[in-house]
């Protein structure tokens, strides 16, 4: 049998474009993606002129938080659990030290802060400090501030957090603002 030279002996190509596209808009479409996980933190404002921002912080306003490469974690100079860390930081902002805080319920110790407005929180991490572990440390500490703010929701209010209105928040968030730093403090 002898062919033809017009003859293509070849597989017809044509439509292995279109193939590759449907196949590319059905993997899109039934992929799910995770969600990042991440920590949700707000970066500073620039000092407004005319402010002096380099004030003086006492130390006793200073709850000092270190994390070193074995995950082990020190607490204002004291080995803590991760378990341990919510009630020490709880102690340590809702002491009320110079009793100007009418609604803190703490002990006024005199080493803990003066109260919750001035109290910061500073984390100190070694270069192989593990991301679970600061992102635990993270957790317990939004964890404090939530649970006081939920108990000054229901004695100033008498109301879940989740029922306060707009201006009834931003008094918790006044109260007791997010103050944590990872950045070293100067002495």
């Amino acid at each position: 049998m002898k062919m033809s030279r017009n003859t293509n002996s070849g597989i017809n190509a044509g439509s292995m474009a279109d193939i590759a596209f449907l196949l590319l808009i059905f993997f899109l479409v039934t992929t799910t993606f995770e969600e990042d996980q991440g920590i949700n933190s707000v970066i500073p404002k620039p000092c407004p002129e005319g402010t002096d921002c380099n004030s003086m912080i006492h130390e006793k306003n200073v709850f000092t938080i270190k994390l070193n490469r074995n995950d082990q974690l020190m607490a204002n100079s004291e080995v803590v659990s991760l378990a341990e860390l919510r009630e020490n930081v709880k102690s340590f902002l809702d002491n009320n030290g110079d009793q100007s805080c009418n609604y803190c319920q703490g002990l006024k110790k005199e080493h803990l802060s003066e109260n919750p407005k001035k109290a910061i929180i500073a984390i100190q991490t070694d270069r192989e400090t593990s991301y679970n572990t600061y992102v635990g440390v993270q957790n317990e500490l939004m964890s404090a501030y939530y649970e006081l703010r939920k108990e000054l929701s229901k004695t100033k209010f008498n109301k879940e957090v989740e029922e306060l209105t707009e201006e009834e928040l931003k008094i918790l968030k006044e109260s007791y603002p997010f103050r944590i730093t990872d950045a070293e403090l100067k002495k």
